[in-house]
């Protein structure tokens, strides 16, 4: 794991190191990608049927054995027992009732001239989710991208997941009866993006796909982008603890093994303004990391992409957090309100010694589907303003349209298009008369 001091000559080159990440899918996922499209395209249900038997394992003679029933999401429900029940219940409960603060609705203004300006939010019909499936079950994932889709009002949410060899997760199908799944497909991949982007004979047609997936997903994604929406090209996990030494240093660590047993690419970065804290993390990671379960995937993790930096103070470890831009940043400090204060980019702010990342993956309420790659830039965490859409709406008055139609008129003509100065024109003389 590197040691890095944000106060060394040649820390900014170091860090850009450690935060480097070809962003750009492999030419040749790219390329299996848009002829696995334009296949689904040409072919629809019968491409999909073919590609889940050759990724999946999974035979099926028509889309009807693909489609699972709320019959058979209900008896899921069931056999995952009361203490799952109760689980799933109160983190759906806590994620509902943060996003019903998100709900916007319409609004309209009066002008001086009597003009009503306004815009009408209403909810995307249809939503497709993609939740990964195969080696790892994420009944989390449901909960956090259904629940805000139908907060918004969605009216139909279309879940596709894989389930290869056939193997289906119990929890996940308790996860989308409880989230209240429209319909689902037992489909992933590539194949799954372009049906839901394009439509096939059974598969409907989404307006917007959201969810993580592999990278054969995140390029489906992207090149379907435009025909339809997507909520963002999710990478590898991230966290970034800052500390100040006044917490407990086996919680800031254990809070780095969180996202680092994700997977070999997850980064986990601790920084921190006392050199000792560090040099105890450091000893304290070599100490338990051997007892983990996932000690090869966190190992690797954290050898990668990993980072122990020490900083002089708070603004420099600001300056640091702002420039990684986290997907989770937590704070484990003694008063967390002036770091708030200093934070401009991250995903989720945690706050507080308590408030460990991992309450935030299950429980806590808001979703957990956030920007990565430091797009916590210019990117938010999804929410319900993901599933609605926005349109402004006009009605001039003859009284404003004698008072538009002079400087329209004069806009128009200077960008050379008569038919548009002429519209005003005519509205103009109108109102005059």
């Amino acid at each position: 794991m590197r040691h890095l001091d944000a106060t060394a000559a040649d820390f900014a080159d170091e860090l850009e190191h450690l935060l480097a990440w070809d962003l750009s899918v492999d030419s040749k996922i790219d390329l299996a990608v848009s002829e696995i499209i334009r296949q689904v395209r040409a072919e629809g249900d019968g491409q999909l049927l073919a590609l889940t038997q050759r990724f999946d394992g999974v035979s099926a003679k028509d889309m009807t054995e693909l489609e699972i029933t709320q019959e058979e999401l209900a008896d899921a429900w069931l056999r995952i027992g009361v203490e799952a029940q109760q689980a799933l219940s109160e983190a759906a409960e806590r994620i509902r009732r943060f996003h019903e603060h998100q709900r916007e609705g319409s609004w309209s203004f009066t002008d001086e001239l009597g003009c009503q300006l306004g815009q009408k939010i209403q909810p995307l019909d249809r939503v497709g989710v993609y939740v990964p499936g195969g080696q790892a079950a994420y009944p989390s994932s449901v909960l956090m991208t259904l629940i805000p889709a139908k907060v918004a009002g969605v009216q139909e949410v279309i879940v596709v997941s894989p389930t290869p060899n056939g193997l289906r997760n119990d929890m996940v199908l308790a996860a989308l009866h409880l989230a209240g799944a429209d319909r689902v497909f037992t489909l992933g991949g590539a194949q799954a993006v372009a049906g839901l982007a394009y439509g096939t004979q059974t598969l409907p047609r989404v307006d917007k796909i959201v969810g993580p997936g592999n990278a054969y997903v995140a390029a489906a994604k992207k090149q379907v982008f435009g025909q339809v929406g997507i909520d963002m090209i999710a990478g590898p996990s991230e966290v970034l603890v800052i500390a100040d030494g006044s917490t407990d240093v086996e919680w800031a660590v254990l809070d780095l093994f969180s996202q680092a047993e994700h997977d070999a690419s997850a980064q986990a970065i601790l920084i921190s303004t006392d050199a000792d804290f560090l040099r105890q993390a450091a000893a304290m990671i070599q100490e338990r990391l051997p007892k983990m379960q996932r000690s090869d995937i966190i190992r690797a993790s954290l050898e990668q992409r990993g980072a122990l930096i020490y900083c002089a103070d708070r603004d420099q470890a600001l300056d640091v957090a702002n420039r990684i831009a986290a997907e989770h940043l937590e704070l484990a400090v003694a008063d967390p309100q002036p770091w708030i204060d200093g934070l401009r980019h991250a995903g989720a702010i945690f706050v507080g010694a308590y408030t460990g990342e991992t309450f935030g993956d299950y429980i806590a309420g808001p979703s957990h589907v956030l920007p990565t790659f430091g797009t916590a830039r210019f990117a938010s965490p999804l929410g319900v303003y993901d599933f609605q859409k926005r349109s402004s709406t006009i009605e001039i008055s003859r009284t404003a349209a004698q008072a538009l139609s002079k400087p329209t008129d004069l806009l128009a003509t200077s960008e050379g298009l008569e038919a548009h100065a002429l519209a005003a024109r005519v509205r103009g003389r109108d109102a005059q008369e």
